[in-house]
């Protein structure tokens, strides 16, 4: 497995407790990577040789904001190409936005913003107007993320991490529970292979406060407090891998076989299979299935 890209999600607590969040934030979420360890994680990167990014996301990593520049500084500095993820919280006016942001010039090769109706109950929130203003004001390369309701039949898929625009809901984390009872049903069969994540050859991972190497959230390749990177990386078997080998044998669907407990009929997409099925592995599979947090458990 070759990564190019890194995230790093710095927390798992965040402003907001949206309905479609992947990471199940909100505020009562425990789990914050302090920043010796955000620096453990950017030395393994830069073993590895061939990452070339790192964003820094959440939960809402602007909520440790000391640490959170203090990293940008250190990732720019070792040669990688930096981004943020945010809600935007922080831009509540023109002058806050610029006094936020400002430190970052010169600094960040992306800033991404997330505005929908999970968030702000407005497609384009005040807030991600005060920080596009003040991004490009600072000459900070920004755009906006936005998801779909789950009615909505003409917005993009969505593979890998979100793209820039309007995305399609994926019916995993807390979405799986929220959101998937507004959706178009499917039988559970029909789900026969991953369509929103490269098992194989992902490019990148996501690394959480605990270290866990996520393929996607919620399934674990490693601890790169426990074993380094580049042994994981180095190792990595997708066809072994206990989560990973059955989607890729079979999708959703064949993971769903290999579960002992009869599954619902039809669910909305492949990550609404796959998250109830991977809650019920959780038991057979704790090192692999895991944190709590990445399940709704606070």
């Amino acid at each position: 497995m070759e990564l190019t890209g890194i995230h790093i999600l710095t927390t798992y607590q965040c402003t907001l407790q949206c309905d479609h969040c992947f990471a199940w934030g909100s505020p009562w979420q425990r789990g914050t990577m302090a920043l010796e360890k955000i620096r453990d994680v950017l030395r393994q990167a830069r073993d590895l040789g061939t990452v070339e990014s790192i964003y820094f996301e959440g939960g809402e990593p602007f909520l440790y904001y000391s640490s959170l520049l203090e990293a940008v500084r250190e990732t720019v500095a070792m040669g990688f190409r930096a981004g943020i993820v945010s809600n935007g919280y922080w831009a509540t006016g023109d002058a806050d936005a610029d006094a936020c942001l400002r430190p970052f010039a010169g600094l960040l090769h992306d800033l991404s913003i997330s505005s929908d109706l999970y968030h702000w109950n407005e497609p384009l929130s005040r807030q991600a107007e005060c920080a596009r203003r003040a991004a490009e004001g600072l000459n900070i390369p920004i755009g906006y993320m936005s998801v779909a309701q789950p009615e909505a039949t003409d917005a993009a898929p969505a593979v890998g991490k979100l793209p820039t625009g309007e995305s399609k809901v994926m019916y995993r984390g807390r979405a799986a529970k929220e959101l998937a009872p507004r959706a178009t049903l499917y039988p559970w069969d029909s789900f026969t292979r991953c369509t929103n994540e490269n098992l194989v050859d992902p490019g990148r991972v996501h690394v959480d406060p605990f270290g866990n190497v996520h393929i996607c959230q919620g399934i674990s390749l490693g601890n790169v407090f426990e074993t380094p990177l580049t042994t994981i990386c180095r190792d990595y078997d997708p066809n072994r891998h206990p989560i990973v080998g059955p989607l890729l044998a079979g999708g959703p669907a064949g993971l769903a076989r290999t579960d002992e407990v009869e599954h619902d009929v039809a669910h909305a997409d492949a990550c609404h299979l796959c998250d109830s099925v991977r809650q019920r592995l959780r038991e057979r599979f704790p090192g692999v299935l895991g944190p709590d947090q990445m399940y709704g458990i606070a």
